[in-house]
């Protein structure tokens, strides 16, 4: 019988000195994740026999949270002289065995359990987690429509392009809702000048920072670099991503034109065309 998941711990209440000590809390602190996920997990447990790396890995896909335990895990297994990323969570799976995960990925802590006490931060994890969600659809998307042999990497990496925020909302997330009521009262305030304020430090270069600890897909690691903004599948990724946050609350943001505009462009569409093919998504 699998014993229970390990008691949450205390958050973080006062920013942390640096980015050094910022990646190394992430790097040690066990990660929640989202409660339908933990459940599936446990009937997949007790049939795994029937269990395969597909049936795991599309509940897995589900969920960013489930998503990045399983690549760092899968990245922190696999020998330095191995150079191959292990880009999906199915492709995770079939290196490790499905005995192996299950041994691995015990009763698994929930964000509903973990922000129990903080419904305002677990209401701002799951607007993130929505958006995560957006973004890997538009992205998806768009790689299908460019008929990219490498779709299914596209989504999963889309899919965890804001995962530092998410573990933000769920380890500090007195912090979070701090740097949510600095933007609320002062809409002109840029994201990254509030989270210096609060944090210390910005979250862009804690999820780099945490990339590189954690070894995850190159893709990934890609984002946000200079050096690969023209790789049309970073841009994809980014342009998806920018398209979730300015649509979050509907359509109107005074943004989406522009974002239409360099979508259209990525896939060599009309406009219009191009914003009949982002609704239908």
């Amino acid at each position: 019988m699998s014993s229970p998941p390990p008691p949450p711990e205390p958050p973080i209440t006062t920013a942390l000195p640096d980015l050094a000590s910022w990646t190394e809390h992430f790097r040690t602190v066990d990660i929640p994740i989202l409660a339908e996920t933990a459940t599936a997990l446990e009937a997949l447990r007790a049939n795994e026999d029937d269990a395969d790396a597909n049936s795991i890995g599309e509940m897995v896909s589900n969920d960013p949270l489930m998503t990045l335990k399983v690549l760092a895990y899968a990245s922190s297994q696999r020998g330095r002289r191995v150079v191959t990323d292990t880009e999906t969570v199915t492709a995770a799976l079939v290196m490790m065995g499905i005995s192996p995960f299950f041994r691995a990925f015990g009763p698994q802590p929930t964000v509903e359990d973990h922000l129990a006490g903080v419904p305002k931060a677990l209401a701002g994890l799951q607007a993130t987690v929505r958006r995560a969600h957006r973004g890997a659809n538009f992205a998806l998307g768009f790689a299908v429509h460019r008929m990219d042999p490498d779709a299914a990497v596209v989504h999963a990496v889309a899919l965890l392009h804001e995962f530092a925020e998410m573990l933000l909302w769920c380890h500090a997330p007195t912090l979070q809702l701090r740097i949510q009521a600095l933007q609320t009262a002062d809409p002109t305030l840029r994201s990254s000048a509030a989270q210096l304020s609060v944090l210390h430090i910005e979250v862009a270069d804690l999820q780099a920072s945490l990339m590189r600890a954690w070894r995850l897909p190159e893709l990934l690691t890609q984002m946000g670099d200079d050096l690969h903004s023209e790789n049309v599948n970073v841009r994809s990724i980014e342009l998806a991503a920018r398209l979730a946050r300015h649509t979050a609350r509907g359509w109107d943001n005074p943004a989406v034109p522009d974002d239409i505009s360099d979508i259209a462009a990525l896939l060599n569409l009309s406009i219009t065309s191009t914003l009949e093919l982002v609704q239908q998504i």
